[in-house]
């Protein structure tokens, strides 16, 4: 009995030893996150923050030293040109401030004849632009060009109107300067006892007043700033090596402006000259203004409000492309892990344009592949693995 009892104990611990051999021995599986790999259209953005703005703003000033009258306009109010914005009463001057005012009626006049020759070229520049316009709507209506480059040539010629309204209003904010200059040097010369108006220099609304009350101030103090609230454009800041990439044209979406769909835009200028600037982990950044125009802004959108623009830079159709989170590089190769009969198996992958979340794929791998996302250093080739999560496409 007591043999029997230890050939049973022994039986069962050697199938014990057998099942934990087996157990350790066994080949592991690596649970992983998959995708399958899709054709699909693919586009390359430059995604930044930005705030609109008034594109032609006025800073109405001083034109002499005097006590100033409180400012009856208030912030928002409409505003025609040449209309009364502020009163101001000279204080009594000495002779060389008489000369001076003297140069600024001739400096203002200056800028009046510059303004009147900007308005010419802006005309020449407009009609050109309509010209070019017409005939890209022409070869549009028999194919000869794709929609894309008809827009961009109705949004030139919109630009070039914006310019030359723009060159307008600054012949009239000229003509107003001269008014006010010589209003100054008459009531200097005792032409008139009283305060002196300045006035508007164009048509537009009030959008900053520093300082309502009454007070005496000096010339060249800002009274208020003016603008047309209509025509706006908005700024980004992006990194110089985004704007590098950058051409006027581009088109670009307007999105989280508060609106519930994106606004078209266009990229109208790349500002010429980068500043630096600190980023939140520290670290000196140089950034790049651009300035993008919406081609339709809807009458809720003001001056300074905050926007985040996404700005095109490529765009294909017809991509094979795989989520970023798939790449790794090995030897300064690119490369991802497929999955195929329940193994990984390292693929070498020639890579093209890349957006922020998806990567163009040019060769080493083809549709319907299944890629393993985030590998991590338990995948390797040959390795028993299976998917956490059912595959889905890429796109």
């Amino acid at each position: 009995m007591r043999t029997r009892r230890r050939i049973i104990t022994l039986g069962l611990v050697g199938v014990a030893a057998v099942a934990i051999a087996t157990y350790a021995f066994r080949p592991r599986v690596v649970a992983v996150d998959t995708a399958r790999v899709a054709r699909g259209p693919l586009r390359v953005t430059v995604d930044a923050e930005g705030k609109t703005r008034v594109r032609d703003r006025f800073i109405v000033a001083a034109p002499v030293t005097g006590r100033i009258r409180r400012i009856e306009l208030d912030e928002g109010d409409s505003v025609r040109v040449r209309q009364v914005v502020a009163w101001i009463a000279p204080l009594p001057l000495d002779a060389l401030t008489r000369e001076q005012a003297s140069a600024r009626v001739q400096g203002a006049e200056a800028l009046r004849r510059e303004a009147a020759t900007r308005i010419e070229q802006a005309r020449i520049a407009l009609s050109h632009a309509a010209d070019v316009a017409r005939r890209r709507e022409a070869v549009y209506a028999i194919g000869g060009i794709s929609e894309e480059e008809l827009d961009a040539a109705n949004v030139a010629h919109r630009a070039r109107g914006d310019e030359l309204a723009a060159a307008q209003a600054r012949a009239r904010a000229a003509a107003a300067d001269v008014d006010a200059a010589r209003a100054a040097l008459v009531a200097l010369d005792g032409g008139t006892s009283g305060a002196i108006p300045v006035r508007a220099p164009c048509n537009g609304s009030v959008l900053r007043i520093p300082e309502k009350s009454e007070r005496v101030i000096t010339a060249g103090t800002p009274i208020l700033e003016m603008g047309d609230p209509d025509a706006l454009e908005i700024v980004v800041d992006v990194l110089s090596t985004d704007a590098v990439r950058l051409r006027p044209g581009d088109a670009a979406e307007i999105v989280e402006w508060g609106g519930d769909m994106p606004l078209r835009a266009t990229v109208t200028m790349i500002e010429p000259s980068a500043f630096t600037e600190v980023s939140a982990l520290g670290v000196d950044e140089q950034r790049v203004n651009v300035r993008l125009m919406v081609i339709d802004p809807p009458a809720t959108l003001g001056d300074g409000f905050r926007v985040e623009a996404r700005m095109t830079v490529w765009e294909g159709s017809d991509v094979l492309a795989v989520p970023a989170s798939a790449l790794f590089q090995d030897d300064g190769v690119w490369s991802v892990f497929t999955m195929r009969d329940g193994r990984a198996r390292r693929r070498p992958v020639e890579i093209g344009h890349r957006s922020s979340a998806m990567v163009e794929v040019l060769r080493g791998i083809e549709a319907n592949d299944e890629v393993i996302l985030f590998p991590s250093d338990e995948v390797a080739t040959g390795i028993r693995v299976k998917p956490r999560t059912t595959a889905k496409e890429t796109t």
